[in-house]
């Protein structure tokens, strides 16, 4: 029997903070089973395995990472919106930073909570992409740009990968102005 008040959800959402705690590659079946208090094989009524988990893992932080995108673009538009979400990227890979890798996990198709968690971060990102006019294939490359500036960004922070004399924060903003700066005078796909 599966131990009274243990669900897939509370597995996850403990593995989640035991990520935070330890780190995404500290995060182990056995680590997570001795965290809550139960025998490695029980925990495999509620997860399938390591991968299982690792999938859970990223529908939950990709759902909260798009909560807090879409709450961060909504009501601004253009370099306010842009400025918004690029801000709660951050501060959430701050707040997270074990279950930050999982949000760059690809949902899985067979996941429709997973995927639809997934439509709403980029649906946050084009949203605020709109601002600049930036459509279909556009909007894609920006997309792309945005997400990769973003997670190169924060994952050398989070590693400790800026050593120079200069706030990290006053980087982080000029390299969101230069965003800011590129998406106003993107090179249309149509040619304009």
């Amino acid at each position: 029997m599966p131990r009274a008040g243990l669900t897939q959800a509370s597995v996850v959402r403990e593995a989640a903070r035991l990520a935070d705690e330890v780190g995404a590659d500290q995060l182990t079946l056995a680590a997570l089973a001795n965290r809550l208090g139960v025998a490695l094989p029980s925990l495999y009524k509620h997860v399938r395995g390591a991968d299982a988990l690792a999938q859970k893992l990223s529908a939950l932080a990709t759902a909260e990472l798009a909560d807090e995108l879409t709450a961060a673009a909504a009501g601004r538009a253009g370099g306010d919106a842009l400025r918004a979400v690029a801000a709660a990227y951050r501060a959430y890979a701050h707040r997270h930073p074990g279950r930050y890798p999982a949000t760059q996990r690809v949902p899985d198709p067979a996941d429709p909570e997973h995927v639809a968690a997934g439509e709403r971060a980029v649906g946050a990102i084009r949203a605020t992409l709109r601002g600049y006019g930036l459509d279909g294939d556009d909007a894609v490359d920006a997309t792309r740009m945005l997400r990769s500036t973003l997670h190169g960004f924060v994952s050398l922070e989070a590693t400790g990968g800026f050593g120079m004399p200069r706030a990290v924060g006053a980087t982080f903003d000029n390299l969101v102005a230069a965003l800011d700066g590129a998406f106003r005078s993107w090179p249309r796909a149509d040619g304009s």
